[in-house]
């Protein structure tokens, strides 16, 4: 049978072709192998088909760490009962009735798994809620047999990306409403109610104090060009886009964003985290260091600590320990590459690693909370100013008109 797929290579890029295979599963297999992460594969008629599953796209990364939590934690409790895996995925298919996104999704894991098709094979066509990390360790479970294990550590990572989410987000969504509300406000007073006492003070021709006149020459000049400064600030919006899309303003960026200060160590110690929980993690599931150091790089943006991981594989390759790429760099902190070469030492990493995770990952909800609590007064001091700054702009004309009359 002639298969058409789309997968992915170990750089990264799609390779679409056909396959000779007696089945679907086999092809992917045989992809596998060759270092393939397959997307979507279907028997060639004519054109080259694509997979029959409904594209059901989790564009949020919050819902799909919530699907996947969800759905590993449940897994793992009824394949440990005993529960026989189709059976278990029909049980999840049913809870999933009133949600008709994620119900088609397990519809069609459900049906290829019954169809012979591994669990990990099944998952290819979804990689927006199974990426290629969560792939790799379910088929390297599969073929050891620790698949309730490895069920349910997935089912805590994923539990803990979704805390860390969540915590980052309810930490700074009071400044981000404070802030709104402060521009909000200040851009309705200039463009609303400054050109009324503007108006005021010009008919009664009353001295105007430099903050007044500040004010007034401000509100005039965004009344008359507002379009001006929304085509500007829009053309800056999609040049920066364009600029950082591109490898050179990509790395700029990320160097700008590792060296802000508090957020830069705040950053680096994230990504530090997510490094070593996923290589963590990718190792304790028998995966390759090889295989495990390319996953990794591709569930990292920051330009440069895909070089580092890049480094880290080229010394792999080279027979050198895998902590030789962590020494000497500002991306990782000593005490980190002190904790990585003693597991290697010891032969313990991926347990060390995953400890380490956990550790940098209390770290920062710490420093989280810490600057958030040092951000709201920041904002609520710039609040008060640019109350006062108003007050001062209008009120000041007239007390000096009172002290004239």
């Amino acid at each position: 049978m002639k298969l058409a797929y789309t997968a992915y290579d170990q750089t990264g890029q799609e390779v679409t072709a056909t396959i000779d295979a007696p089945n679907a599963a086999d092809a992917t297999e045989a992809l596998r192998r060759k270092g393939l992460f397959v997307s979507t594969i279907g028997e060639q008629t004519g054109q080259a088909a694509a997979s029959t599953a409904p594209t059901c796209k989790v564009r949020s990364k919050s819902k799909r760490l919530k699907y996947l939590s969800g759905f590993m934690r449940q897994l793992h409790v009824l394949v440990s009962c005993g529960t026989p895996l189709v059976e278990a995925l029909k049980a999840l298919e049913r809870q999933a009735a009133k949600d008709e996104r994620w119900h088609q999704i397990l519809v069609d894991v459900r049906s290829r798994v019954e169809e012979g098709v591994p669990l990990s094979s099944a998952m290819d066509t979804h990689p927006d809620v199974f990426d290629s990390v969560c792939q790799s360790l379910i088929a390297a479970s599969e073929s050891t047999g620790d698949l309730p294990a490895m069920l349910d550590w997935l089912a805590i990572t994923s539990r803990k990306q979704l805390r860390i989410r969540n915590v980052i987000t309810g930490a700074m969504m009071y400044p981000a409403l404070l802030l709104c509300i402060t521009v909000g406000v200040f851009a309705m007073v200039l463009l609303f109610v400054i050109p009324r006492f503007g108006d005021l003070f010009k008919t009664l021709d009353v001295p105007l104090p430099p903050t007044t006149a500040v004010l007034i020459n401000t509100s005039a000049f965004l009344q008359s060009y507002w379009w001006a400064i929304g085509l500007l600030v829009g053309t800056a919006t999609v040049g920066l886009m364009v600029w950082t899309s591109r490898p050179a303003g990509r790395r700029a960026l990320d160097t700008l964003v590792l060296h802000l200060p508090q957020f830069g160590r705040l950053v680096r110690d994230f990504i530090t985290a997510r490094i070593a929980r996923l290589l963590g993690g990718l190792l304790q599931g028998h995966v390759s260091v090889l295989e495990a150091l390319e996953l990794t790089k591709k569930s990292v943006k920051n330009y440069h600590y895909v070089e580092l991981i890049d480094r880290a594989r080229e010394a792999v390759i080279q027979g050198q320990p895998l902590s030789i790429a962590f020494k000497d760099t500002d991306l990782i902190s000593p005490s980190v590459y002190e904790a990585i070469r003693n597991g290697e030492a010891s032969g313990q990493i991926a347990p060390l690693l995953l400890n380490l995770s956990d550790f940098l990952d209390e770290d920062n909800e710490v420093v989280i909370r810490s600057l958030t609590s040092i951000i709201e007064p920041i904002i609520l001091v710039g609040m008060g100013l640019l109350v006062g700054t108003l007050a001062l702009g209008i009120f000041m004309p007239l007390f000096d008109l009172t002290s004239m009359m």
